[in-house]
Formats: C-alpha cells, structure tokens, sequence
C-alpha cells in the first residue's frame, strides 16, 4: 500500500493536464501544415525541372510532373567535365572561405568580449559603423584589382570571408559563457590561446554552427563576384556557369532560334533545373545544422 501511495505523485507529475495536451496537438498541427507549405514549392521546383517545356506553358507548374523529361538537365550537362569542374571550384571556395571566415571571426569575437582589452567598445563600434556605410562599387572593385586578385580564386573568397554582422553574434554570445571558467583556467596556468582554444571554441558550437551555414549559403550562392573579377572559364563557379547557360539559352530563344538539335529549348525547365543543382548540397547539408542554428541565432542575439 505504501509503494503505491509513493507512485502516486510520480504518476500525477508525469502525466500531462488536458489544456497542455490541446495545446501540444493545435501547436504540432500548426507546425506540420507550416511545413509542409513551405515544402511544396520545393516539390514544384522538382517537378518542372523533369516536366516538358510546352506543358508547363501550356498548363503552368504543378506538384506533379507534366510530360516527364530530362530535356533541362541534358542540356545542362552538356557538357558533364564542365559542370564538375564548376562544382569542385564552388565546393573549395565554400569550405575555404568558410573555414578561414570563421577562424578569424570566432578570435575577433573572443578578443572583443575580454573586458581586459583596451577600447574594445570603440572597435566594436568601428565594427558596427561598417555594417551601416559602405565605401561603395568602384573604391571596392579599385582595391581588388590593385591587390592583384583578378581572375584568381581569392577574388572569390576574401572579400566575403570577413562580415562584421557576424563578429557582433559571436561577441554576443561569448559573453554569455561563465567568466569563472575563464578565470580557473587562468589560475591552471592556461594561456589566452589555450582557453580560447579548449574551453571558449567547444562552448560556441551554436553560434560557429551558425555563423558557418550563413557564410557557406553565401559562398555557394555567390555569382556576383565571379562576374565582376574572373574571365577565365576555367575559373567560374557553379553558380556563375549555370547563370551563363540560362543566359545563353532565353538569348537564343529570343533571337527566334528555338529549336536546337531539332528540339525545342525547354527554357521554363532549365530555369527550374538549375534551382534542383544550386540547392541540393545545401538541404542535404541543413539537417545537420539545424539543430545549433536556432539555439546560435537566439543566444547570440539577446544582448547588443
């Protein structure tokens, strides 16, 4: 009798009371049509790239494919040495530029929460001020080319490695980590690259998570930079080579040439085709950091 009368309470505090239980049920549908709302242009965008041409002008997109064919991604591929050299120059630039961009942020971040350094208000500002004014176009392109860059990868990793925006979240969030650890490893004889090292950067796996799929995202998606700096076609990126078939294909459209090779140019479809090229790495790569994503952007932005 007495074992049952001490299960008791156990039993009343793990069930869950019937407004808690309405609520979980309407917040869980709610989220679930959410998603599946915002997954159903995903899908469109699969369908067309493998629906015929004429189909989708004649009855629009739809969820479902219309006509099936490989016509967008045959012609894409074309050319397959070239899409795969475009795709092994996306994928250095974007872990190049990711690896480098967060290593010298995550230091910049550490460095500006220490209360020990002088004027650290004052570099932030300076920080702050760069995110509100920018030199502009011409100064910017003028430097670039003056440092030699042209028609070079580094033309399209380090004027995107540094954001500003990005050095703030992570100060922000640094501050949130207990000032005692940093004070014990002190007294341990640890040194400032030492702490930042094994104790700061394993604690900041939110933010860096978070900090990185933003810079990756960038990178990735980038195309305005090769188009400004690099002429050389074996230098191009994915992003730039599939904007320059797009290019080439609505021109050849317009200029009345619609057939090539005897087939129509499916136009509509390769626009949809090259969506499905650009974003699959990246939703593949997304689940894996979701989970630091919302906890990095939430934290590191609770304080200015």
């Amino acid at each position: 009798m007495e074992r049952i009368e001490r299960s008791l309470p156990q039993a009343r505090v793990g069930r869950m009371e019937p407004s808690r239980i309405a609520f979980n049920i309407i917040a869980y549908t709610l989220l679930g049509l959410a998603a599946i709302v915002s997954f159903v242009p995903f899908i469109m965008v699969v369908s067309g790239s493998l629906s015929s041409n004429s189909a989708i002008i004649k009855n629009g997109y739809s969820i479902f494919p219309q006509g099936i064919t490989l016509d967008a991604y045959r012609l894409i591929f074309i050319f397959p040495a070239v899409i795969g050299r475009t795709y092994l120059i996306s994928i250095t630039i974007t872990i190049c530029g990711t690896l480098g961009g967060i290593t010298i942020m995550s230091m910049a971040g550490y460095a500006l929460q220490r209360r020990e350094l002088k004027y650290a208000n004052a570099i932030a500002f300076f920080f702050y001020f760069t995110t509100l004014f920018n030199c502009g176009l011409v100064p910017w392109y003028m430097l670039i080319s003056s440092l030699g860059m042209r028609n070079t990868l580094w033309a399209l990793i380090l004027p995107m490695m540094i954001s500003s925006f990005s050095i703030l979240l992570v100060r922000n969030f640094m501050r949130q980590l207990p000032a005692s650890l940093i004070e014990s490893a002190k007294i341990d004889g640890a040194g400032e690259f030492r702490i930042f090292l094994t104790i700061v950067l394993p604690l900041s796996k939110p933010i860096l998570a978070t900090i990185s799929l933003f810079l990756g995202l960038s990178y990735w998606n980038d195309w305005y930079h090769a188009s400004l700096f690099i002429k050389d076609v074996n230098l191009w990126p994915l992003q730039f080579k599939l904007y320059q078939i797009l290019t080439a294909q609505i021109a050849m459209a317009t200029a009345g040439t619609e057939t090539f090779s005897n087939r129509v140019i499916p136009t509509e479809a390769v626009k949809l085709a090259n969506a499905v090229i650009a974003t699959g790495p990246i939703v593949l790569l997304y689940p894996f950091l979701q989970k630091y994503f919302v906890q990095g952007i939430t934290i590191g932005a609770v304080k200015g």
